[in-house]
């Protein structure tokens, strides 16, 4: 049952995106959406820290180096698709992310024969083509690639993440330098751009985009943390479930039939990689029991 707070992190999510067009309509600066989303958790967090008396200094700078600056690179290129694209469009493409990490296993990981991930690779490949097929608005295209480079960014962001974990490094300071390295590039470019005027609408939404990404990380932890980790990887793609709906709702963004199966077959990709990952970890595990 754990694992059902993924829903909840996905909603969370999901509405975190549309506060992000919502901010960005109403003439956010990117910086300052970038800055409200880190924020709130290193507040938080970091008063748990302190309270608590937990040791801040990670156990690897390296890792988290690269985990951050592909995380954070992926975070400012997901928002930018997010304020430019229907948001059902911009979610399917930052959550490509299995997608590359399969393709990358592919080729350099050993697994040139495995018949799964070359289907998951396939759908996936199959799903973006659908996304951004040639009738595309031509306006619209280099922000699709923006949020399939998120995607990319993304992946390589997960894979750093997943050595943290098995490095023994806790969930909540990964978050927390995270969300530093998160702050500390809004606030560098808001140095360079300057804080535009807002109105109370602007900061309304961008306080709702802190928040709600706050609620969607701590449910995701959760999920993971204490809930079948196959079924929180499948119950995930809802993001882009609950995204489409928001859209539709309040855009009026309805994805054309092949928009919507280029996000069925993103999902497939998305679930058989989870499934995957899933059985040759525990595959592993059995490996070192028995050894």
């Amino acid at each position: 049952m754990q694992s059902l707070w993924m829903l909840v992190a996905c909603a969370m999510f999901a509405l975190m995106g549309a506060l992000v067009k919502v901010a960005s309509d109403y003439e956010a600066s990117m910086p300052q959406i970038i800055l409200f989303r880190g924020l709130p958790s290193v507040l938080l967090i970091l008063m748990w820290a302190l309270y608590h008396k937990k040791s801040l200094r990670p156990l690897s700078w390296k890792t988290h180096l690269m985990r951050n600056g592909f995380g954070v690179g992926s975070m400012w290129l997901g928002f930018t698709a997010l304020s430019m694209l229907p948001l059902s469009t911009a979610i399917s493409l930052n959550y490509t992310a299995p997608l590359f990490i399969g393709g990358w296993m592919l080729f350099f990981g050993g697994t040139q024969r495995d018949p799964v991930r070359i289907m998951a690779v396939l759908l996936g490949f199959l799903g973006v083509l659908a996304i951004l097929r040639p009738s595309i608005n031509e306006n619209d295209l280099p922000y699709a690639l923006v949020g399939l480079c998120a995607g990319a960014f993304s992946a390589v962001a997960m894979m750093q993440v997943r050595q943290l974990g098995r490095m023994g490094e806790p969930e909540w300071r990964t978050v927390l330098l995270f969300s530093c390295f998160v702050c500390l590039t809004g606030l560098v470019a808001l140095g360079f751009l300057g804080w535009p005027a807002l109105e109370w609408q602007a900061y309304a939404a961008l306080g709702g985009v802190g928040l709600s990404g706050l609620l969607g990380q701590l449910t995701m932890t959760r999920a993971f943390g204490l809930g079948s980790t196959l079924l929180t990887a499948v119950l995930q793609y809802s993001t882009i479930i609950f995204a489409a709906g928001l859209g539709v709702v309040f855009w009026a963004d309805i994805p054309d039939s092949i928009a919507w199966g280029g996000m069925v077959l993103i999902i497939a990709s998305g679930l058989i990689s989870a499934w995957r990952t899933y059985t040759e970890d525990r595959i592993m595990q059995g490996q070192r029991t028995t050894s």
